[in-house]
């Protein structure tokens, strides 16, 4: 009688074999439709930051932002009356503005002839006007005391100055965090239109809901004392979210749950701290940004983890699951910084890190996708230089962003010999153009998205599509290589307005298509997707954000149909609670 112990054990080791042998074809079979649906052996990357798309609000009049000081500039007069006396030259002096040959065309008049003291104090009232004119409305010109040598006139120019700033009404925030900032735009002379500029871009600025300014005449002649009266905006805010923007092979349908403060320590730090979940992955991201000048230069730190599973009955047997974390150290130069326009530059040293297992028979760590090493992992370090620009008005938005990414071989990263490792070259080009069309609420969107890769990436690097933020119509994650194209474009119009609930309905029909391909030029399978709907936004307030898809695919792409996805259906709901 044949043992039944002796025989299981028997055939399990037949079946080990068997695995072992048929490995290579297996993994190559699950790596090229699991890295086609982003799986979890492509783990989560760090967020990227969005595009700006909010039109520029109303911004207050000059007169609420800024009363300005209208008092005289000081006088001293020579004398009165109509008589005349013989002036061979006439010098201004004091000015920083203004080059003395800018002054020739109002003195020449008054040179080599007789004048009365009436014509100096219009020549006076001139050069005061021309620096008023020219926004600096505390300056302006003065007749000294003096003694006349040479028959040369001297008019002295006091250049207005702010003698202190003075900030009222805040809270948390330090009121050095305001003076800082306008002190950039108050150094004297002192010019009102900058400083009215500055006070504009302190009204944007999220931490601050109101601001207003009264310039008073200081105490010296020619000094100001700007009073400057602040209303704080609420920095903390409670994020949650869902919506099925994940690869259905981990759960498509994730939650989030995000908790961010605007001003930490008073100083205008933010810190984030998000969680996200699906059926079959966990994560959490941290970020901390600190400004380190008034011109807002940033200093950030980032990190995350996850962890995943597929949960895909394909891929059952295998009981794939991976771990993955991230690590950012960054900074953020501002160039320009007006309420219309924004230039910056950044840096950032990034490094990445991953590793995948297989549960079947206890195998534990494995590779399953290009470039890892026998124990499952790949590791990324990149040094990251963007460049964004962005033009906004209240009709129109215009964002470009640009991301040069150099791979290093830091921090034990991955290097192979001939697979994808930490050493690549690729350049990102993204941009956005939203325009109102006619009555608020009518806006068309432009969007453009290219990554080009002068080597192999590891799939952290390469460019995906589909989805709702990418291809609609078409799963998560459908298409990965590692370069890519896509363009979209977007048309929203409002059907419906509740003015109780402060509501917008709008339904949006869009177009998207895009294309991948892989550096090496081998390019298995369909690489370009084409997917067009329509779908309707619900906006309420600044509180809740919901909207739904439908997205047709025009080219068509095998997939196993398991969930909302792939019907074409994308769906997201963003509530802030407070």
């Amino acid at each position: 009688m044949i043992d039944k112990n002796l025989l299981a054990k028997v055939l399990f080791g037949l079946g080990q074999c068997v695995f072992l042998l048929l490995y290579p074809a297996l993994s190559q079979r699950a790596t090229a439709v699991l890295m086609a649906q982003a799986s979890p052996i492509s783990p989560d990357t760090p967020p990227e930051p969005a595009l700006p798309e909010d039109l520029l609000p109303p911004l207050p009049p000059p007169e609420e932002l800024l009363s300005p000081d209208e008092s005289p500039a000081p006088e001293n007069d020579l004398g009165e009356g109509d008589a005349t006396f013989y002036v061979a030259d006439i010098q201004i002096v004091g000015s920083t503005v203004f080059e003395s040959t800018d002054w020739t065309d109002l003195v020449e008049p008054y040179r080599n002839r007789q004048i009365s003291f009436n014509d100096l104090l219009q020549l006076r009232s001139e050069i005061t006007q021309r620096y008023v004119d020219a926004g600096y409305l505390t300056s302006g010109a003065l007749i000294p005391p003096q003694t006349v040598v040479d028959d040369t006139i001297i008019i002295q120019v006091i250049e207005g100055e702010l003698e202190d700033i003075i900030v009222n009404g805040t809270r948390r925030l330090d009121t050095a965090y305001i003076r800082s900032r306008v002190g950039l735009v108050a150094q004297p002379p002192l010019n009102v239109d900058e400083l009215l500029a500055g006070l504009q871009r302190l009204q944007l600025d999220p931490l601050i809901d109101t601001v207003s300014a009264d310039l008073q005449a200081g105490v010296r002649p020619g000094t100001s004392l700007l009073v400057i009266e602040v209303v704080e905006a609420d920095s903390f805010a409670v994020n949650t979210g869902l919506a099925n923007s994940r690869s259905p092979n981990i759960g498509g349908t994730q939650v989030t749950l995000g908790v961010e403060e605007g001003n930490l320590f008073g100083i205008g730090d933010r810190i984030t701290l998000n969680y996200k979940h699906t059926e079959g992955s966990d994560g959490v991201d941290f970020s901390y940004t600190l400004p380190v000048s008034p011109n807002n230069d940033m200093l950030r730190v980032a990190a995350g983890y996850s962890d995943s599973r597929v949960i895909n009955s394909a891929f059952s047997v295998l009981d794939i699951s991976s771990d993955s974390a991230y690590y950012e150290l960054g900074y953020r130069r501002p160039l320009v910084e007006t309420p219309t326009q924004a230039a910056a530059l950044g840096l950032t040293l990034s490094h990445q890190s991953s590793q995948t297992r297989l549960g079947l028979d206890d195998i534990g760590p494995f590779p399953l996708s290009p470039g890892a090493d026998e124990n499952g992992r790949t590791r990324i370090s990149a040094l990251r230089f963007s460049q964004e620009w962005t033009q906004r008005s209240q009709r129109h938005v215009l964002a470009l962003r640009s991301q040069f990414n150099l791979g290093l071989d830091l921090l034990d990263a991955t290097i192979n010999d001939d697979a994808p490792d930490s050493r690549f070259f690729s350049w990102r080009g993204q941009g956005q153009w939203v325009k109102q069309l006619g009555k608020p609420g009518r806006l068309f969107f432009l969007r453009g998205d290219l990554q080009i890769a002068a080597d192999d990436l590891l799939s952290q690097e390469e460019f995906s599509l589909g989805g709702g933020q990418s291809i609609r119509g078409y799963r998560q994650d459908a298409l990965r290589r590692d370069s890519g194209a896509l363009l979209s474009a977007e048309l929203r119009w409002p059907i419906a307005r509740v003015p109780e609930w402060d509501g917008l309905l709008q339904i949006t029909p869009f177009i998207d298509m895009g294309t991948v391909w892989n550096h090496n030029g081998n390019n298995p399978g369909t690489d370009t997707l084409v997917g067009t709907g329509f779908g309707l936004l619900w906006q309420q307030s600044d509180n809740l954000t919901a909207r739904v898809d439908w997205g047709i695919p025009l080219v068509d792409l095998d997939t196993d149909d398991s969930g909302l996805q792939d019907s074409g259906i994308h769906f997201s709901i963003q509530y802030v609670p407070f």
